[in-house]
């Protein structure tokens, strides 16, 4: 099938690309003392974060591709994938393959395609091709609630440069609609027309907004739910006091 053929030709894009690549990968996702931070809720990655403190170093092209390919091919990222194609599958939305385990298996991996395209194109090609950076910059709890809910909005289109500024982001917007285009090519006839495309557009663009949410205000429900607030060291006596 064609959106299997895509598939395999993407991951192959992959598999090549990590044979060029040293053993070590970088870790610019945010961790906790714990190592809590590179998965939300215990299961979904986070490996494209990064926390304030730890300042900013721009990726190579080898290491944007190491990025693409934990994030995509992470276990949490393909269970996500297949709870959504169920979903998709049990209420008949698009694309519309039709019903019994076949038709979830043609779901399931369009799903896994559309990911794959959209992340290689916009969070590896593109980037390197616009010089921009896929991570995302965690603006942190010294700002309020509502400034770092407006922040995480607009990096759907905002993004940092290589060279640590910000503008509008060409390779995340067109690595969006690449990988849209591209699946009209594997979805059935019937979920192939300008009013589905533009609400996989959509849909894209709330789903990173979210993507935005969910690692900004990780650590603060994180700290809130797993972590007891320190004890205070009592203070030591005063030994010139002591002494007379």
């Amino acid at each position: 099938m064609k959106f299997l053929l895509y598939s395999v030709r993407l991951a192959g894009l992959v598999v090549l690309s990590t044979l060029v690549i040293p053993a070590q990968t970088p870790s610019p996702a945010s961790t906790d003392s714990d190592g809590d931070g590179q998965r939300i809720f215990g299961v979904l990655p986070n490996y494209l974060t990064v926390d304030p403190q730890q300042g900013f170093e721009p990726l190579t092209f080898r290491e944007k591709l190491v990025l693409f390919a934990k994030q995509t091919y992470d276990p949490g990222t393909i269970a996500a994938a297949a709870a959504g194609s169920g979903l998709s599958h049990g209420l008949d939305n698009d694309p519309k393959y039709g019903e019994g385990w076949s038709a979830y298996g043609q779901r399931f991996g369009a799903a896994v395609a559309d990911m794959t395209s959209q992340n290689f194109f916009g969070g590896a090609l593109l980037a390197q091709a616009f010089h921009e950076d896929p991570r995302y910059f965690r603006r942190g709890p010294q700002y309020g609630f509502w400034n770092r809910v407006g922040y995480s909005l607009s990096r759907v289109v905002i993004t940092r440069t290589d060279k640590g500024t910000d503008r509008f982001s060409y390779s995340a917007t067109l690595g969006m609609a690449m990988g849209i285009a591209l699946s009209n090519a594997y979805y059935p006839a019937a979920s192939v027309n300008g009013s589905e495309t533009a609400y996989r557009f959509g849909t894209s663009l709330i789903s990173s907004a979210i993507s935005n949410m969910l690692p900004e205000f990780w650590p603060d429900i994180h700290q809130k739910l797993f972590h007891k607030k320190a004890t205070p060291a009592p203070k030591p006596k005063d030994e010139s006091s002591t002494s007379n």
